[in-house]
């Protein structure tokens, strides 16, 4: 450990993508709704656009987009519906990111943890009851939570003053593993250092955009690398 370094005390996961491979059904539940209201999104466009953001951000973006109007109650009609057809879609094929489960576990044994995500909580309960990974997290900070969605710090900011709560700890001292560039952003806006995963985005996009690290899948890594980072 080099002087000045900071040990690691806590990790923050993001949650889809990261823990549970399910990009794919927000993607098509989006899809679905947005072609409800005759609006089309393409797979490419998601992943450019609108990875790693909350529903109500990605809803007004796409209305933006489409030159449409979008009150209040449609938005909020409209996540509702995103998220029953996202729940539907999980429901028949629900799997997790390859070495989450026992990376998680590891991890609990070493780090305080939490959950910092855009989904939903209902979609982070539903996901969580059906492993036994749900006791292992401290922190559960969701888009319910929070006004503003990542690239903003606010939910990690929300989590880091969550764990001060119950125990003081510094913002250096939380790792942030993430795969999107919204949710590197956040981190790096609150002051943490962020593993990306390249599960959404492929290495060379990553490269200069100031992860701290930069890994394929948490397979075959262990939280031991990430007591200084």
């Amino acid at each position: 450990m080099a002087e000045g370094d900071t040990l690691t005390e806590a990790v923050l996961f993001d949650f889809n993508g990261v823990l549970v491979d399910d990009e794919p059904q927000h993607c098509e539940a989006l899809q679905r709704v947005l072609a409800d209201e005759r609006i089309t999104l393409t797979r490419d466009q998601y992943y450019a656009q609108y990875l790693g953001l909350d529903d109500r951000t990605g809803f007004v973006l796409a209305f933006r987009n489409a030159q449409r109007t979008l009150t209040t109650e449609m938005l909020k009609h409209l996540v509702a519906k995103k998220s029953q057809v996202y729940l539907e879609l999980v429901r028949k094929s629900l799997r997790m990111v390859r070495g989450a489960p026992e990376f998680v576990r590891d991890a609990a044994r070493r780090f305080r943890l939490g959950i910092v995500s855009g989904a939903l909580r209902r979609e982070i309960d539903h996901v969580l009851g059906q492993t036994d990974l749900g006791a292992s997290f401290e922190v559960i900070i969701a888009a319910d939570d929070v006004s503003r969605c990542k690239p903003d710090p606010a939910s990690y900011l929300a989590a880091y003053d969550a764990f001060n709560r119950r125990r003081p700890i510094a913002a250096r001292a939380c790792v942030v593993i993430e795969d999107s560039l919204p949710g590197l952003q956040a981190a790096r806006a609150a002051g943490m250092p962020c593993v990306m995963l390249t599960t959404s985005h492929p290495a060379g996009a990553l490269v200069g955009r100031g992860a701290a690290l930069v890994w394929e899948t948490l397979a075959g890594h262990s939280p031991s690398e990430l007591t200084t980072v």
